[in-house]
């Protein structure tokens, strides 16, 4: 199906000054809510492995399991733009394979475009995906696929070198073709320098006030998700709580005797079920 977001779209809000709001979903139910509000762009976000599958990383996530969440996302969305993560060694081991996975994803699960982590080192593959007439968004700074190799969940940028490098990385890609750039865990100040340098949008998580749009982790928005709330997280709901006190409230109501109730229940004409006893 047509989505109103196109990849166009993002290149039209930078270009107008008019931000971009971007939030994750797993799910068709959750993808019709976020739709329904008016969100710009929904992300499958490999983030999936830790907030629905329970993993302590994004790593143990799969092609097939993308596949299928961005599949039951795409039935849920009619206005946003559908961009799907692409997982970790989906896009390493050589470019033909990389094409692939990607042309699944916009193949397959109709996802409008697909994101991938890396800098100068991923250009070519941006470069071969593009090649294949599927939009990317490029992701950089803290990367998580590369969190064993940077050495854990940190701020990205820090110093004068690795600055001047996350510079060339988001200039790396703009070459390359992606439509737009994910900076994440990035100081403000650097990102406000890499929005300004670059001609395609940038979406921020946690990097600050100066970026093209912002994305976040719908159960962190929501508050679903306590194992770890990041600094730049700001919780709009805490639905975790009140899910829990009604789930709490059900249990109680089912153990003493109060659900279901009469209102609850489906007559089949009385009469002849003395016949049955």
């Amino acid at each position: 199906m047509s989505r109103t977001v196109t990849t166009q779209s993002f290149l039209d809000a930078k270009q107008n000054r008019r931000k971009i709001a971007m939030l994750t979903a797993y799910d068709y139910a959750m993808a019709k809510i976020v739709d329904g509000s008016g969100i710009d762009a929904v992300l499958v976000g490999d983030s999936l492995g830790m907030v629905v599958q329970g993993h302590d990383s994004t790593l143990e996530v799969t092609m097939d399991d993308m596949a299928y969440h961005c599949a039951c996302v795409a039935r849920g969305l009619q206005h946003a733009l559908l961009v799907c993560d692409m997982p970790f060694l989906s896009c390493h081991v050589g470019l033909e394979e990389a094409v692939r996975n990607a042309g699944r994803l916009v193949q397959q699960s109709k996802a409008d475009a697909v994101k991938l982590e890396g800098g100068i080192g991923m250009a070519d593959t941006v470069k071969a995906i593009v090649r294949a007439q599927i939009p990317v968004m490029g992701h950089i700074g803290l990367t998580p696929q590369s969190v064993r190799l940077i050495g854990g969940y940190k701020v990205q940028g820090k110093d004068e070198a690795k600055a001047r490098g996350l510079i060339e990385d988001a200039l790396a890609l703009e070459d390359a073709g992606v439509f737009s750039i994910v900076l994440e865990a990035v100081p403000e100040g650097l990102a406000k320098i890499i929005t300004e340098k670059v001609s395609v949008p940038t979406i921020g998580i946690g990097a600050g006030r100066y970026c093209d749009g912002q994305v976040l982790v719908v159960h962190d928005l929501l508050g679903m998700y306590d194992a770890f709330v990041p600094k730049f997280v700001k919780q709009y709901a805490h639905l975790g709580g009140l899910i829990a006190e009604a789930v709490s409230a059900y249990a109680r109501d089912v153990r003493e005797g109060r659900f279901p109730e009469q209102k609850h229940t489906f007559s089949a004409g009385e009469s002849f079920l003395e016949k049955l006893y």
